[in-house]
């Protein structure tokens, strides 16, 4: 009994372990029909042309490198001024309001003031007072050249004409800075209101005073913007300084509004840090047009700091998935089908319809990539990706 017994179990062990033997086999199988991850995807000669997909090569382009900086607009101090009286008084009339143009020189408002009266008044007895002094030094130069007088009465009319003469020259630049007419004031007129000129030309920016309010030589009236001198305040880290230089051009946009693109030149270059931070000013005049433009917008601007001969792809060239920059290889090509391989890369600048390029891999001298349509593969090689 014991004899039949031991041969079954051998038998048993035999056969159990021979069956997982033959099964092992069958699950590496099935770990090699696994679909590997690939970059590469393939389209037929139809679906190339239907798609309008060109081919071309990475080339060596000249293009313009720059440098990206942020600033704000700005106006220099002597484009702008504050419109004061020369004179205490009342305003009385008021011309403008914000926004107006102004010329150097336009009545803007006028001041009373009953004082300055007293000013015209003496300068008229000044004036009175000289024509008799002349008359007098006349007659005394006369007689002392005939021995009829004495020298000294000469020197006593000589002196009194000299004194009279400053005064009534004293009393008419008092009269002219305070914008009263000199020939109305010769004639006998006399005013009391006196006008608030513009220094400078330029806009309106703001109307500080009222009609009826009180104001003095140190209250403004109004302010003047001169936009015509805009310069640009742009900020510049340290480790690009030594690529900016005065007479380079600016390429700048508003940075709330980037549609319309405006220009500047530098022309100073700052030698200290800016607010205590790691940035240096550059400063630069805006050039051509400035409608739209006011002091104190934010802008972003790109400095173009030389020329430089990169290698280059057409800007469709490159597809941008899950946030990296790819282009397209050609690896395979025969009558019915081409295999493309995608090639990461990291952009550079981008000018005249190029971009820089940096693959992450080599590519062989002349090796042909997708130009256009690039996006049509990147399509295929997801979908064909999800498919599977």
């Amino acid at each position: 009994m014991n004899f039949i017994y031991k041969p079954f179990i051998y038998l048993v062990l035999i056969t159990t372990v021979t069956a997982c033997k033959q099964a092992a086999p069958k699950e590496d199988a099935e770990e090699e029909t696994a679909a590997p991850v690939t970059n590469e995807v393939s389209l037929t000669a139809n679906q190339i042309k239907t798609a309008g997909i060109e081919f071309g090569m990475i080339e060596m382009k000249n293009l313009a490198t720059a440098i990206k900086a942020n600033g704000l607009l700005s106006v220099p101090n002597q484009n702008k001024a504050m419109v004061t009286s020369v004179s205490n008084g009342t305003v009385r009339t008021l011309t403008v309001q914000p926004g107006n143009y102004v010329k150097k020189g336009q009545v803007i408002a006028t001041i009373l003031n009953p004082q300055i009266a007293q000013l015209q008044q003496e300068s008229q007895t000044t004036q009175a007072q000289l024509n008799l002094a002349r008359q007098e030094y006349e007659r005394q130069k006369e007689l002392v050249a005939g021995n009829a007088a004495p020298l000294k009465n000469l020197q006593k009319a000589e002196a009194e004409l000299a004194a009279l003469t400053a005064s009534y020259k004293s009393q008419q630049i008092q009269m002219s800075a305070l914008g009263i007419s000199l020939s109305s004031a010769s004639r006998g007129r006399i005013v009391t209101s006196i006008p608030v000129l513009a220094p400078i030309s330029g806009t309106i920016s703001e109307v500080s005073a009222q009609i009826g309010s009180n104001v003095d030589a140190s209250t403004p009236i109004a302010q003047i913007v001169n936009n015509s001198q805009l310069h640009l305040d742009l900020f510049v880290y340290e480790k690009d300084l030594p690529k900016v230089k005065a007479g380079q051009l600016i390429h700048f946009t508003l940075t709330n509004s980037a549609g319309k693109e405006y220009d500047a030149k530098i022309y100073s270059i700052g030698t200290a840090f800016a607010n205590q931070s790691k940035t240096i000013p550059v400063h630069a005049v805006v050039m051509g047009n400035k409608a739209g433009l006011i002091e104190g917008m934010n802008i972003t601007a790109i400095i173009s700091i030389g020329n430089a001969v990169l290698p280059a792809v057409p800007d469709e060239a490159i597809v941008n998935n899950g946030g990296q920059d790819y282009i397209f290889r050609v690896k395979k090509q025969d009558a019915k089908e081409t295999v493309f391989e995608r090639i990461a890369v990291a952009k550079g600048v981008s000018d005249i319809g190029y971009t820089e390029i940096t693959p992450v891999q080599d590519l062989k001298p002349g090796a042909g990539i997708v130009t256009r349509k690039t996006f049509f593969v990147l399509a295929k090689m997801v979908n064909t990706g999800d498919e599977e």
